[in-house]
């Protein structure tokens, strides 16, 4: 049997994905020696043992919270900083992780309290939940688009109209899979923007999108030729980081309350829209 089938088989909390994983990281030995081949093909008399990574701790790290109740809890999210990990043996701290202890939602997985997120690059407002039920609460207004959102961005360049909504579909680009683009084939997306304030070069620029699409803000802005200022998959200006900030969420939460929840811009910002 491939030692990767073995592990899996006799030691399933993990996926047979992550376990291979683990076979590359040294983690598993067949006779006391380490094997980092997931193909190895093990004989009858082999013993394998395995020694699983001890988890990190981030006991000693924090986030800005901006509100907490017994449902919810929501971030001020810092730029550099993931939603949750991506895989099994991110060892990265996340949002996920600064609110695992605090949630029953999907606590043993890499998305504790997760019901949307934020890339890296984009800082700002991010709402978790704690219990199943908040989460099917909160998830409902995200998938009936009954919560709102705003965001701010910097963009290279200045839109020609002050305000409009941009009503493009956007699919995945076969080219590049992990990227979209506009795409007359794709799923409807709408942004509504407005301008705050422009240089010659930079606008400062408030958008509410009516849809949830991935990159939606960034492929439509990128299509009217004003790409968000340090974005580096459809941008062409360097920065020192991506200049896309969640700047507020409304939504209802569980019991009925209405609430917004604001994250301020930040000050660089403003800095960049008069360069």
């Amino acid at each position: 049997m491939r030692l990767d089938a073995y592990v899996a088989q006799y030691w399933p909390e993990q996926s047979r994905s992550t376990w291979q994983k683990l076979i590359e990281a040294g983690h598993v030995t067949v006779n006391g020696q380490v094997v980092t081949s997931v193909k190895y093909d093990l004989g009858e008399d082999d013993y394998v043992s395995v020694k699983q990574p001890e988890a990190p701790d981030h006991s000693d790290k924090t986030l800005p919270i901006i509100y907490e109740d017994e449902n919810v809890i929501v971030i001020s999210k810092p730029v550099g900083v993931l939603t949750h990990s991506k895989g099994a043996l991110n060892d990265e701290f996340t949002v996920a992780e600064f609110v695992r202890s605090k949630t029953t939602y999907k606590s043993d997985t890499n998305r504790p309290g997760i019901v949307h997120r934020l890339d890296r690059a984009t800082s700002g407002v991010l709402l978790c939940v704690k219990n199943d039920e908040a989460a099917s609460y909160i998830s409902k207004q995200f998938s009936q688009r009954t919560l709102k959102k705003r965001y701010a961005a910097v963009t290279s360049g200045v839109p020609v109209q002050q305000e409009a909504v941009i009503d493009l579909p956007i699919g995945r680009n076969p080219n590049v899979p992990s990227t979209f683009r506009v795409d007359a084939g794709g799923k409807p997306a709408q942004t509504y923007y407005v301008v705050a304030e422009h240089s010659d070069k930079h606008t400062l620029i408030r958008l509410e999108p009516k849809t949830g699409r991935t990159h939606q803000l960034r492929v439509h802005l990128a299509y009217i030729q004003c790409p968000i200022v340090g974005d580096e998959v459809y941008g062409t200006e360097k920065a020192d980081r991506m200049y896309l900030h969640a700047e507020q969420l409304e939504v209802t939460l569980p019991g009925g309350v209405r609430k917004t929840f604001t994250a301020e811009i930040p000050a660089e910002f403003r800095r960049k829209a008069s360069e």
